[in-house]
């Protein structure tokens, strides 16, 4: 399916706050976050490489192996695989991640 409106995508809740809509492709997934503000991403790592938390709008604090930084609109950061990571709205926002490889457990 080489055409996607996001707007038929079913959103799901994964963790409180955090709603996403996912893309899958062959070698990546891409998921479409709409987070409430003073929702929290607990520490965690997974296998994947992650180009993360690109916001699109609003803030999110994002902290990567112990640093953390204030992320705004145009903002990216680039998640190592096994990298420890965790995060906090401030705003209402919305991020895209994109994952390589697929993350199957989100299939």
């Amino acid at each position: 399916m080489p055409f996607i409106s996001l707007e038929h995508i079913e959103s799901k809740e994964l963790l409180p706050g955090f709603s996403v809509k996912f893309v899958h492709a062959e070698k990546m997934t891409l998921a479409y976050w709409d987070i409430k503000a003073g929702s929290v991403l607990p520490e965690h790592s997974h296998p994947h490489e992650q180009v993360a938390a690109q916001v699109i709008s609003g803030e999110f604090e994002l902290t990567l192996e112990g640093e953390s930084k204030l992320m705004k609109a145009g903002d990216i950061a680039v998640i190592p695989s096994n990298a420890i990571h965790s995060g906090q709205a401030i705003t209402d926002c919305q991020l895209l991640d994109v994952f390589s490889p697929v993350r199957e457990d989100y299939l």
